[in-house]
C-alpha cells in the first residue's frame, strides 16, 4: 500500500476540491497526523523545510485545499512556520519535557484531559482567591482575544491556550504556571485533532459554547468564588472529555 490517503466520499455539500466538507477535513486531519509522525520520528527535524505543496499533493493523492488546511493546522499547533516565498519550516516540537511527545492515541488524549481537569480546576479555584487586579485584567484580555479570533483556526489555538495560561498564573503558584506552560499549545490542539473530522473550531455553535465556558471561569474568578471557579473549569474541560469519550468518537 502506498502513502496516499484514503478518500472518503459522502453525499453532503461539496468542499472546493470536490469532496464533501467532512471528508476534506478528515483527509486534512490524516495528513496532519502523517506529518506529525515524521516530526516525532525525527524524519523531519526542527529547521527542515516541509515538502512543497505540489510534492504533498502528489505523494498523498490529495488536493491543494487539503494540503493547505493541513499546513494551517500545523501552524496553529506551533509545529511549523511559513514564510512567504520560502515555504514552511519545522519548529521545535512544543511537547517539551511534559511527556506530550508520547501522547498519540485517543486514550492518551482522554487521559491528558483527566489530568488537566484536576490541575486546572484547582488552579482556577486558587486564582479566584489569590488573583491580583493586574492578573484579572490579563485573563480578561485573553478572553477578549479568544472571542475576537476564536473562529480563525490558525490563531485560535494560541488564543485558547493564552486564556488557560493566564488563569494558571493568577493562582499565585508558579508550579501551576510552569506546568501549563510546559504543556504548551499542544494541550489545546491534541483534543481538537482527535475530534476531527466531526469537530471544527469554526462551527458557530461550538465556538459560542467554548466562549461561554471561558466567561463562566472568568466571572467566578472576578467574584472571588473559588468553588464556582473550580466547577466552571471542570465543566469546561469535562465537556471536551465527554465529546472524546462518547460512542461517536470512541476507538
Amino acid at each position: 500500500m502506498d502513502g496516499r490517503l484514503l478518500r472518503v466520499r459522502h453525499p453532503m455539500s461539496a468542499a472546493p476540491d470536490g469532496l464533501d466538507r467532512g471528508a476534506a477535513r478528515g483527509l486534512a486531519h490524516e495528513l496532519v497526523e502523517r506529518l506529525k509522525g515524521r516530526m516525532l520520528s525525527g524524519e523531519l527535524a526542527p529547521g527542515d523545510r516541509l515538502p512543497t505543496e505540489s510534492t504533498l499533493v502528489a505523494e498523498f493523492g490529495v488536493s491543494r485545499t487539503v494540503v493547505r488546511e493541513a499546513i494551517s493546522r500545523l501552524q496553529a499547533a506551533g509545529l511549523v512556520e511559513t514564510f512567504q516565498g520560502r515555504g514552511s519550516f519545522v519548529l521545535e516540537v512544543p511537547e517539551r519535557a511534559s511527556g506530550l511527545r508520547e501522547v498519540r492515541s485517543h486514550r492518551d488524549v482522554v487521559e491528558l484531559l483527566d489530568f488537566r481537569i484536576g490541575v486546572e480546576s484547582e488552579a482556577a479555584g486558587l486564582a479566584a482567591v489569590r488573583r491580583t487586579d493586574h492578573q484579572l485584567k490579563a485573563i480578561e484580555r485573553a478572553l477578549d482575544d479568544f472571542r475576537r479570533i476564536g473562529d480563525d483556526p490558525s490563531r485560535s489555538v494560541e488564543a485558547d491556550f493564552a486564556f488557560h495560561l493566564k488563569v494558571a498564573a493568577a493562582s499565585g503558584n508558579r508550579f501551576y504556571t510552569e506546568l501549563i506552560d510546559s504543556l504548551g499549545p499542544m494541550m489545546i490542539m491534541l483534543p481538537r485533532t482527535r475530534l476531527d473530522p466531526a469537530y471544527e473550531m469554526s462551527d458557530a455553535t461550538h465556538l459560542t459554547r467554548v466562549v461561554l465556558e471561558h466567561e463562566n471561569i472568568y466571572a467566578a474568578i472576578t467574584r472571588s468564588d473559588p468553588d464556582a471557579a473550580r466547577a466552571a473549569a471542570r465543566v469546561h474541560l469535562s465537556n471536551t472529555r465527554h465529546r472524546l469519550t462518547s460512542e461517536r468518537y470512541s476507538d
